[in-house]
Formats: C-alpha cells, sequence, structure tokens
C-alpha cells in the first residue's frame, strides 16, 4: 500500500509517495539516494515535513525520511564553548532545550521551532533577532551531483534572509549532519527584539535567562498558532507560508507610511509579510469569498495573518487557491509579490508543477 504524504506533513497535506523508506544512518540514506538517482527516479528527502507543501498527487519517486539520530560534544570548557556536531535527523526544537540545560548559549530565540536540525540550514532559520547561520561553523552533506561527501563552513554557506547556498540549489545536496559552537551560560547578554522584550518585560538591548526566553518565545509562537497542535487547526500549516520582502528602496518607499520598514543592506529594504497582508484586506480567518463562514476547507489562520491552514478538509488545490488569492491581491495593492516560504513538491502558485 502506498504511504499517504499527509501523514509526514504539519499542513496533513500531500498524495501517495510511488516509493517510500525510511534511514536511520548516513549509509542508509546515502545508498537509497545514490541507487535512486542512478537509475532515474526523482527523490524527495522528508525530514519533520514542517516547511513543505506536496501536490495532491503525491511524488512520483522516492521518498526516503531522514530518521538519523546523534548529538557529538566535540570541546566544552569555560574558555572555548562548546563545540556540538548534530545528526540531520533529531528534532530541532529538542536540540534547542538540551542546548539550554546543558547552558549553551544562543538558539533561545528558536524555540518551538518544528522540524529536523538538517532542515535549519537549508533555510537559515530566524526569530525573534536570532538567525541559525549565527552558530553553525560546518554543514556536511551529500552531493547528489558530484556523488560524494562535501563540507561547508559558514562562508561557503551563503546565508542570508531565510536562505542559503543548499535553497538555491535544491535538491542537490543531502545535509547529514551540523555542527554548532556556543558560548556557555545561562544569560542571553541582549534581548534584540522588540516583542519578547516586551514579553520578558525587558528593554531592547537589556539581557535575559534562557529559560526565561525560551518559556517567552514558546507562549509567543502557541499565541499565533505557530506550535504544532494536532487538535489545533490553526497549526495544520508551515507556519509562515510567505517571507517578508526585500524590497529596492524606491518601491519601498512607495508603500504606505505606516508599513514597517528595516535596512536590508545597500539600497534594500524588509517590510513585513503579515502587515501587507492584513492591510491589503486579508484579515485572520480571512477565506475566499464563495464560502460561508465555518465551511472553508482552507483559511489565513485566526491567530496569525501570515500563516495559511488547513482547516481537516482541504486539498493542496485548496490552498494553493488560498494563497494566490492572497499573492496576487497584495501585488495588486503595494505592487509587492510575496514568495512562499515553504518548499512546494509537485504543486506551484503558478499552476506549473514543479
Amino acid at each position: 500500500m502506498a504511504e499517504r504524504l499527509a501523514d509526514h506533513t504539519t499542513f496533513h497535506l500531500g498524495g501517495p509517495a510511488a516509493r517510500y523508506a525510511v534511514a536511520h544512518d548516513d549509509r542508509t540514506l546515502i545508498d537509497l539516494v545514490t541507487a535512486a538517482d542512478a537509475a532515474g527516479e526523482p527523490v524527495l528527502v522528508l525530514g519533520g515535513g514542517s516547511n513543505l507543501l506536496i501536490g495532491d498527487d503525491g511524488f512520483d519517486g522516492l521518498v526516503v525520511r531522514v530518521a538519523t539520530q546523534g548529538l557529538w560534544v566535540e570541546e566544552e570548557s569555560c574558555c572555548a564553548g562548546a563545540n556540538v556536531t548534530v545528526a540531520a535527523g533529531e528534532s530541532w526544537d529538542w536540540f534547542v532545550q538540551e542546548a539550554i540545560t546543558r547552558e549553551w548559549r544562543g538558539l533561545e530565540s528558536l524555540s518551538g521551532i518544528p522540524g529536523q536540525v538538517g532542515a535549519v540550514p537549508i533555510q537559515n532559520v530566524g526569530a525573534y533577532g536570532t538567525e541559525v547561520g549565527h552558530y553553525i561553523v560546518r554543514v556536511r552533506t551529500w552531493d547528489r551531483r558530484e556523488r560524494a561527501q562535501k563540507t561547508f563552513f559558514p562562508a561557503e554557506c551563503g546565508f542570508g534572509y531565510r536562505t542559503s547556498r543548499f535553497k538555491e540549489e535544491p535538491g542537490r545536496w543531502i545535509i547529514l549532519d551540523v555542527a554548532f559552537q556556543f558560548l556557555l551560560g545561562d544569560l542571553l547578554p541582549a534581548v534584540r527584539y522588540q516583542q519578547l522584550a516586551d514579553r520578558l518585560g525587558v528593554a531592547v538591548g537589556e539581557p535575559a535567562r534562557a529559560r526565561q526566553v525560551r518559556q517567552a518565545v514558546l507562549e509567543l509562537r502557541a499565541g499565533k498558532g505557530m506550535l504544532v497542535d494536532p487538535s489545533d487547526h490553526d497549526t495544520w500549516g508551515a507556519g509562515s507560508f510567505f517571507t517578508n520582502p526585500v524590497l529596492p528602496e524606491e518601491l519601498a518607499t512607495r508603500l504606505p507610511a505606516a508599513a514597517p520598514r528595516y535596512p536590508a543592506g545597500p539600497g534594500l529594504v524588509k517590510s513585513s509579510a503579515a502587515w501587507l497582508i492584513e492591510h491589503a484586506g486579508f484579515g485572520k480567518g480571512w477565506h475566499l469569498p464563495r464560502y460561508a463562514d465555518g465551511e472553508a476547507p482552507a483559511t489565513l489562520s485566526t491567530k496569525h495573518t501570515l500563516a495559511l491552514t488547513n482547516r481537516g478538509s482541504a486539498s493542496t488545490a485548496d490552498v494553493l487557491e488560498l494563497a494566490r488569492a492572497i499573492r496576487d491581491g497584495v501585488r495588486e495593492a503595494y505592487g509587492v509579490t510575496l514568495v512562499p516560504e515553504p518548499n512546494l513538491v509537485n504543486c506551484s502558485l503558478d499552476d506549473v508543477r514543479v
């Protein structure tokens, strides 16, 4: 019986896999992928399924779920800090909790993000003023093109806002493990994000304890429906569906005066996708007008305008139709074309399968 991919994604969407396997070690993962590549069989490497939207037709090839485990502490002292390598298949939030327990400082603001360790370098995952790329010192991969292992150091990873070289060359690199470097201690020197500072009751730039930061972040994420909960349809999605747009300064000047603006490099300005969506007329819980309230299979989250959600009966086509309506409405209102953050597999916002 074909494996239903909807059972492996936080959207609870996706058709069947033509072939499905689980890799508990690097050798099995590499051998499965290499054999499929040699046979010309399409391959989808599946982690936690939290940043993924799979088409209703599923995947006509090999889907291999990464289930590798392991955490290796290479060095830990009061002077040098900690150098830690983590297998790609480990839970990201488990690792964040482990880092806090061991007083490896830096990942507190990335608490509650679903998925696996191997996925975080691809998106250069970030939240509440922190990006994971700041702490990564090595990424070990399998290069499907060269059929060889390749290790990348930070300058080679191409980390940027929600991107990396691994995202820019989709499918080529299979991440095997990720190495991090941390300073030791449980005191975050400076809270860098206003919303988090407000939750903690401190000013931006003031310190806070790691456990307190984690708890505050979890509370903030829960309030936005960004903590995975099978009983809450506001979490049946992929978190933020659109990335915050990075715009040329000239285009940013055309936005309403109240639109958020943040420096993003020479000649560039980052704005807020959530703000643009809401002010273009798409509020929390918005759905396509042809549906009555409570009947739409896919809606914006009732807690956060940046999350598209499956209300329990949606198809991938329903989510894509909702996403197109929102993308097109924001473009018509502000001239900004929002870009989806999740990896779209065998589906597309432009009606062209990828």
